[in-house]
Order: structure tokens, then sequence, then C-alpha cells
């Protein structure tokens, strides 16, 4: 099968252009290649493709700037996800989106199911959940899979910030109040490509298994990052409150992503977050 990718660039892209294997071929764009704000560029990449599949890997996902650049965050997370989709309906493709756990807001405590009421409680939320909703107004058997704390040994993540946090200080603080699923950029896109090549439709919830705080998650990564040799100590890791780190944009406090339905369709599990993060530390250290 063949598949174009938007967001090529981005650690999401790449990690599906890495997991393609033998069964796929796979076209990335990234921005140099495709400007996605603009419709008709959009829209003539994909007519022009000869692709199966189209996967929307690319996104808005400053979190706190899309405060203050709405309307860039709109174009990217919601407009042209809409194109996409009205471009694969009138081809015939399979059209892959990825969003987000941002999608819901407050209120849960218990993962949360694919059919819950959206609520985000941010404008980044507020886009993605807009790209959800055009997405299907213009192909009702989209492929829609929302994911939570992405990260990979490359790009800009939680893990890579913690580490260099941690070469550079003593001490720091991490949030314990919100709680999440972290979720390796490579699983992900294995995950992806194994529903593409499903033809699933709708809606569908992918992380890695667990469930840990974001200072959780810090002292897993110094625990591990030292062991990988990628840290020579580890600082002191404080957990504190989300009151005591503002920032312009709201999170939600619980987004665990209910999974079931995905487990079914791809045969298992997807292993835990702890292995994930290991495997990929592992990669920063041969990576050098």
């Amino acid at each position: 099968m063949k598949a174009l990718v938007f967001g090529g660039a981005g650690q999401l892209g790449r990690a599906l252009q890495r997991a393609a294997g033998d069964e796929w071929q796979v076209d990335a764009l990234g921005r140099s290649e495709c400007d996605i704000t603009d419709a008709a560029a959009t829209t003539a990449a994909i007519a022009n493709s000869g692709a199966d599949v189209v996967i929307n890997a690319a996104a808005y996902t400053a979190v706190d700037k899309a405060e203050s650049e709405p309307a860039l965050a709109q174009a990217i997370n919601s407009d042209a996800p809409g194109v996409m989709a009205a471009a694969c309906a009138a081809s015939g493709k399979l059209f892959v989106h990825i969003s987000t756990d941002f999608v819901f807001g407050s209120g849960h405590d218990t993962p949360i199911a694919t059919d819950a009421p959206p609520s985000p409680l941010s404008i980044y939320g507020a886009t993605k959940l807009a790209g959800e909703r055009a997405v299907q107004a213009a192909m009702p058997g989209a492929l829609i899979i929302r994911t939570s704390w992405v990260y990979a040994a490359q790009g800009a993540n939680f893990v890579l910030t913690m580490l260099r946090l941690m070469k550079e200080r003593d001490a720091l603080g991490v949030v314990a109040d919100q709680v999440g699923s972290p979720t390796a950029a490579h699983d992900l896109a294995q995950a992806v490509l194994a529903l593409a090549a499903q033809k699933a439709r709708g809606i569908y919830h992918f992380t890695n298994e667990g469930i840990c705080s974001w200072h959780e998650f810090a002292v897993a990564i110094a625990e591990q990052g030292q062991a990988a040799g990628l840290l020579t100590q580890i600082p002191v890791i404080n957990a504190i409150p989300t009151s005591a780190y503002p920032t312009p944009a709201a999170r939600p406090a619980y987004s665990v992503l209910e999974k079931e339905a995905t487990w079914t369709a791809l045969g298992a599990p997807a292993r835990h977050w702890r292995d994930a993060l290991h495997e990929t530390l592992w990669e920063i250290t041969n990576n050098g």
C-alpha cells in the first residue's frame, strides 16, 4: 500500500517512515514540500500522490503559544484536515487524522471513552476538536486516532526537554497532579499503519499502556536516562502542583484514554510506557 504523510518532518512523520517496512511505500511531505494552510496545494498533493491512504500527522502543537495565535492554530489544526478529508473523499482514499487527548477537559477520573463528550480547555484542544469535526463532516468514513504525551528520540518533546534540564540543574519541579499515558512515536506509528491496513473507520484511542503523572514520568526519565549513560547524576525532582507552574493554556488533570477497541483491532495491547521509554532512551544513546 502507498501512503502520503503530511507532517513528514515531525516526530510522528519520521516514525511513520521508519515503521513502514516492506508492506508500505510512504511519501512524506514536510512544510517545505507542502504548506497545508494552502488548500489548493494540499488538494493537488493528494490528487497527484497515487496514494491509497493519506495520513495527517501535521499539527500546531505549541499548546501555550496557540493561546496567542488562534488563527494559525485554526488553520493548521482545523481547516487543513477538513480540506484533506474532502480531497480524500473525492478520490476514494482512506484518510487518517491524528488527534489528541486535549479534546477532553475536566471531570474525568476513569479512562475516557471515544464517545465521551469533548470539553477542551485550551485553544489547542478546541482547534483539534474542530479538526475532528471538519474531517467527519467531509468524510464520515475517515479514521481518527487520538493519542497523548507523544515523544521520540528526536524533535521537541518532554523526554528531551527533561534530559536537557537534568543536565543543567541540580533540582527541578515537575507537575504531579496531571495524569496521563506517555506514548512513543514509534509505537503510535506502528498502530496507525496497522489500523490503516485494516481500513479501520471511526475514532480510536492509542497510547502506550500504563498511567503516570508528569512527575512520575520525569523520575523514570532520570533513572532510565542514567542507566543508559545519558545522565551522570540525577537531580532532585520535586513534585509540584499545577498551581505552582502557571501556563497560558489550561491542561486536563486526567487525560487517560480508554483503548479496548484499539487493542481488539490490533490483537494485543501496546507495551507499557516504561518499556517504550527504555527503548527510546537507548536509541538516543546509540545515536549520540
